[in-house]
C-alpha cells in the first residue's frame, strides 16, 4: 500500500484540501447529469455515488484524524448512507494508506523523545494496521512480542478546526435547528479529543478489562506505561484475524453463536453494570484468535452513561411502555425527542416516527433469546432508515432532537447490531449478562 510522507496540518491546508474534493463532487455531478440522458437514472446514480464516494474518501484518508474518524462513524450507519459511501469509507476502520518509516521514527521520536530501537530490541517502522488516529507497528524486547500504537500528527490539534468544516454538512445532512443544537457538536468534539489522549486511553482499557475479564471467550491485550506516552500506547502483540475477515468465510454455526454470545455480554454487561460502554464497535476493533476467543482493542472512546438518561432510555425500550400511550409521550419529552416548543404537526409526526422506530429496533430486548442471523430484522430497519431519509416531511421538520447521549449510545447499538448480524449469531441469550 503507499504510504504518506506528510499530512495537512494547519487549519487553511486542511480548509483547502476539502475545498478541491467540493470541486470534484460538482465535477461528478456534472458528469451525472449527461449520464442520466443516455442511461437508466439508477445506474447513473449508482456511478455519481462510486464516484463521489472515492473522492471523498481520498481526500478524508490523506487528512486522517477527526476527518476520517467522521468517515468511520458514517460507514456504520448502512440504513441511511448509499452502499457505495459504506463500502468505502468502511475501509477507514483498519485500512488507510499509513505514515512512511521515515516520518513513523521522526514521529516516534517527537512523542517519546527517542528512537523507539533506544527502547525496543527490534520495532519494524512499517505499519502493520493503519486507521482515522493512529497506526499499529510490531515491536519486541527481551523476547516479547508487542503492537505499538503511534497517532498521527497534528490529529489532537486540528479536530476543532475539523468538525467546524464538517458541521454546515451535518447540519444540512440532519436539518439540526436551534440555538441549542451545538450540544451535540461539543459532545463529538470532546470524544474525540478523549480519543487522542492515549494517557486516559490506558486507563480505560486496563478498567475495562479488569472489569469484563470474567466473560466467557472474551480476552483483552495487557498495556504498558512504562513504554507509552500521551501519543503512544505500547501493549500485548494479540494473534488473530479482524472481525469482517473472518465473517467473510466462517461457515461454523456453533463458532458465530459463542463469539455472538460473547459479544453481547460485552456489551451488556459494560451497559448495565458499569454504566458506561466501548462506544466504538466497529470490524476493526475486533480480532477472532484462533481458538474462537474474541479480543476486544482500543477503549479510546468510551461513554459515560449516566442515570437520568440510563433509566428513560431502557423504560423506553420496555414493550409495555411502547404499548403505553401515555407513558411513552412522557418518556419522548424526557429524552428530549419531543420538546416543549414543537408544534402540533411536529408532536405528532416524531411520536409516530419514533414509536415506529422503537417498536422494531428494541425488539431484541422483548424476548429471553434472539436470532442475529435473521436478514427479516435488518432489512426492515434498512428499509425504514431509507425510508425516512427520503422523507420531505421530516426535512421540514427541526431535526434537533434528543439528549446529546443519543450521538453514541445509539451508534454504540447500531454498531453492535450490525456487528451480531455479520456473525450471524443465532439463539442469543439477551439476559445473560446477570449470571456472570
Amino acid at each position: 500500500m503507499k504510504t504518506i510522507d506528510s499530512i495537512p496540518m494547519t487549519k487553511i491546508s486542511r480548509a483547502s484540501k476539502l475545498v478541491s474534493t467540493g470541486a470534484k463532487v460538482g465535477v461528478n455531478y456534472l458528469k451525472y447529469y449527461g449520464d442520466k440522458m443516455v442511461n437508466s437514472k439508477e445506474d447513473a446514480k449508482e456511478r455519481l455515488d462510486q464516484n463521489n464516494a472515492e473522492d471523498i474518501y481520498d481526500s478524508l484518508k490523506t487528512l486522517k484524524g477527526s476527518a476520517l474518524k467522521v468517515a468511520q462513524m458514517l460507514s456504520m450507519e448502512k440504513s441511511i448512507l448509499p452502499q457505495a459511501y459504506v463500502e468505502k469509507f468502511s475501509l477507514s476502520q483498519f485500512s488507510v494508506p499509513p505514515l512512511s518509516p521515515p516520518l513513523v521514527i521522526k514521529t516516534f521520536k517527537k512523542y517519546f523523545g527517542k528512537h523507539p530501537e533506544d527502547i525496543f530490541d527490534t520495532f519494524n517502522a512499517t505499519s502493520v494496521n493503519a486507521a482515522s488516529i493512529g497506526q499499529v507497528h510490531i515491536a519486541e524486547k527481551n523476547g516479547k512480542k508487542f503492537a505499538v500504537k503511534i497517532q498521527y500528527p497534528g490529529v489532537a490539534e486540528s479536530i476543532a478546526s475539523d468538525l467546524a468544516l464538517v458541521k454546515p454538512i451535518a447540519i444540512k445532512m440532519f436539518n439540526i435547528k436551534g440555538k441549542d443544537s451545538d450540544k451535540y457538536f461539543k459532545e463529538v468534539e470532546n470524544k474525540l479529543t478523549e480519543e487522542t489522549n492515549y494517557i486516559l486511553e490506558i486507563a480505560q482499557s486496563k478498567e475495562i478489562a479488569e472489569a469484563c475479564k470474567h466473560i466467557p471467550n472474551l480476552k483483552f491485550p495487557n498495556y504498558y506505561e512504562e513504554f507509552s506516552s500521551e501519543r503512544i500506547i505500547t501493549m500485548d502483540f494479540m494473534t488473530g484475524e479482524h472481525l469482517s475477515e473472518f465473517t467473510a468465510y466462517n461457515t461454523d454455526q456453533d463458532k458465530s453463536n459463542k463469539l455472538g454470545q460473547a459479544l453481547w455480554d460485552f456489551y451488556m454487561y459494560q451497559i448495565h453494570k458499569l454504566r458506561k460502554v466501548h462506544a466504538d464497535p466497529h470490524p476493526g476493533n475486533f480480532l477472532i484468535s484462533k481458538e474462537a476467543n474474541l479480543i476486544a482493542l482500543d477503549f479510546g472512546c468510551m461513554k459515560m452513561i449516566p442515570d437520568d438518561f440510563y433509566v428513560p432510555y431502557f423504560e423506553l425500550a420496555d414493550k409495555a411502555c411502547i404499548e403505553n400511550p401515555k407513558r411513552f409521550t412522557e418518556k419522548l419529552y424526557e429524552l428530549e425527542i419531543l420538546r416543549k416548543d414543537d408544534s402540533e404537526e411536529e408532536i405528532k409526526f416524531f411520536s409516530a416516527m419514533f414509536h415506529e422506530l422503537l417498536s422494531l429496533f428494541t425488539k431484541p430486548f422483548h424476548v429471553e433469546e434472539f436470532d442475529f442471523s435473521n436478514p427479516e430484522f435488518f432489512n426492515q430497519i434498512s428499509d425504514m432508515g431509507q425510508r425516512y431519509s427520503k422523507s420531505t416531511e421530516l426535512r421540514n421538520m427541526n431535526g434537533n432532537r434528543g439528549s446529546k447521549h443519543f450521538i453514541y449510545i445509539n451508534r454504540t447499538f447500531f454498531g453492535l447490531y450490525n456487528l451480531m448480524f455479520d456473525l450471524k449469531a443465532e439463539n442469543v441469550q439477551i439476559n445473560n449478562f446477570k449470571n456472570l
